[in-house]
């Protein structure tokens, strides 16, 4: 089996020794997407704003690994506070509304950018066709 990694040249991943995407087969993962674009935070203070970003750089990165929407089996979303849970899970519902993946919301007491409110973890499966 191959395995596939690929880099989006984040702040972080060099630094930190990760990459955004990983394939192996049937399977991919993204690493944890935040609202982070060309190293700055984006949407400060919108969660709703924040989780469609993070989640249009995951999907982005899986079809760097031939992944498509309609393959991610598995989110999972990191928030802030709890009362960003509605709009969080709306804004995931407007991209996986139709696909209904396994997901998680969990409350975390923060993320390493202090803009950042929301992650999310992407997970998909590219078998069976």
């Amino acid at each position: 089996m191959s395995v596939t990694r690929l880099g989006s040249g984040g702040p972080w991943e060099s630094v930190y020794g990760y990459c955004r995407v990983v394939r192996a087969g049937d399977l991919a993962w993204t690493a944890g997407c935040t609202s982070t674009v060309d190293g700055a935070v984006t949407h400060v203070g919108d969660a709703a704003a924040q989780t469609a970003q993070a989640l249009r750089i995951g999907l982005d990165a899986l079809s760097e690994v031939g992944a498509e929407p309609g393959d991610v089996v598995r989110t999972r979303m990191y928030v802030t506070d709890r009362t960003y849970a509605d709009e969080v899970g709306r804004a995931h519902n407007a991209v996986f509304g139709a696909v209904r993946p396994a997901a998680t919301m969990v409350v975390v007491a923060g993320l390493l950018h202090p803009d950042h409110l929301v992650e999310v973890e992407l997970e998909a499966y590219l078998g069976d066709g």
